[in-house]
């Protein structure tokens, strides 16, 4: 976004990052104190255009157009995010995690403990540290486009532009995304490569805090998985690759088959911690991660596109645990089964099928019934009117005398 002075009316050229997106969307992007009705206002009463012409929410943009903005329109409730201003040790703390940096992303090497993002009883976390990448009021505060669970390690991955945001978030949620973990078990699987395919969803009762495998209702989900080594029947190390994304996928599929991941007190129980010199965190670690990168037209002219391959090491505890157990790491470089995202199943097709009909039942329920009470209402309207008509009128074949 690069504005030109202008005394009331305010006028922007939409920069690279911004080609293609909506009108709509380029102000909740560029200008989130101004409201969608606002937006809707000012292109019906063509006080909001592009390259002179008047325009719709839905009109796409392009690069080097000029936005004409008039004056106001901003609500309080949405002033734009202010930078927090982080101390010294947060800054070093951010900074300690980043493994490799492109002109489109930040990679971090996320350790175990830190939560990806806030929430009521949580104040440290990565998204709270992003503001130590912001160099001054022209950069763009950087954007989470996945997440890794508060005791989950590994790679993380950063975007620097809302642009790169948008097409990292379409690699992850179009499965084209490779993800490999690391990660120890609990005893042995008696198949040493496989696909675990059971479906997830969340398990009443626990506030949406706990998955489990439901079949009936869940969401297709897909984990393959691959024994590198082991450690007689107490322990196993495995490859994890998710085919699908779904939350805790990898650790409530693992206690699934048996073999909770070590650590994993909430799906293995006790069952889940091994005596001796092995830690009680949770050992399942994010260890490589090869996305497509985006072009210069989403990554402010600076990058080609091509893969980000990365690699991060292991936390402290997990490389102890591997040491403990006699893991040798150079057994495995974490590579991918695939090379792009997996075709969905007809099974899978069908099941997104039946869940897209059972919300559009849903949406339509309250429409349906007042149709259903406006229909039964007009049908005993025309049976009172037509019964009132019949009063004094002769029975057919009949005459009065």
């Amino acid at each position: 976004m690069k504005p030109k002075a202008a005394a009331q009316v305010r006028q922007f050229t939409v920069s690279a990052d911004d080609d293609g997106i909506r009108l709509d969307r380029w102000f909740k992007r560029n200008l989130p104190q101004i409201g969608f009705a606002t937006v809707s206002r000012w292109a019906r009463t063509g006080q909001v255009r592009v390259d002179g012409k008047r325009a719709k929410p839905e009109d796409r943009l392009a690069e080097g157009q000029t936005l004409r903005v008039p004056p106001g329109g901003e609500a309080k409730h949405k002033s734009p995010r202010p930078k927090r201003e982080l101390t010294a040790d947060e800054i070093a703390e951010a900074q300690a995690m980043v493994i490799r940096e492109t002109p489109s992303a930040i990679v971090l090497n996320k350790p175990p403990g830190l939560a990806t993002q806030g929430g009521s009883k949580t104040t440290k976390h990565v998204d709270g540290l992003l503001d130590a990448f912001v160099d001054g009021d022209e950069t763009p505060r950087p954007r989470l486009v996945h997440r890794l669970d508060k005791d989950t390690s590994g790679v993380l991955l950063i975007a620097r532009t809302p642009g790169s945001a948008a097409s990292y978030s379409r690699r992850f949620s179009g499965r084209s995304a490779r993800k490999v973990y690391w990660a120890l078990v609990v005893g042995v699987p008696e198949v040493r490569e496989g696909t675990i395919d059971a479906a997830l969803a969340k398990q009443p009762g626990t506030g949406g805090e706990k998955m489990h495998v439901d079949e009936d209702s869940g969401q297709a989900a897909k984990t393959r998985y691959r024994v590198v080594e082991r450690a007689g029947t107490r322990a196993a190390w495995v490859e994890l690759e998710p085919l699908t994304g779904r939350t805790h996928q990898l650790r409530v599929h693992m206690a699934a088959i048996g073999h909770p991941i070590v650590g994993d007190g909430k799906y293995g129980g006790q069952d889940a911690f091994l005596t001796g010199a092995i830690s009680r965190k949770m050992h399942l670690h994010a260890r490589r991660l090869i996305i497509s990168q985006p072009g210069s037209e989403a990554a402010g002219g600076a990058t080609g596109g091509g893969k980000l391959d990365v690699t991060a090491e292991l936390p402290e505890h997990f490389a102890a645990s591997m040491e403990a157990l006699g893991f040798d790491p150079a057994l495995s470089d974490a590579s991918p089964v695939r090379d792009e995202a997996p075709e969905r199943t007809p099974a899978e097709k069908k099941q997104a099928a039946r869940r897209f009909a059972k919300q559009y039942r849903k949406d339509r329920r309250g429409e349906r019934r007042s149709r259903t009470t406006s229909a039964e209402t007009a049908k005993k309207k025309a049976k009172a009117a037509a019964k009132g008509k019949g009063k004094g009128k002769p029975r057919p074949g009949r005459r009065k005398k």
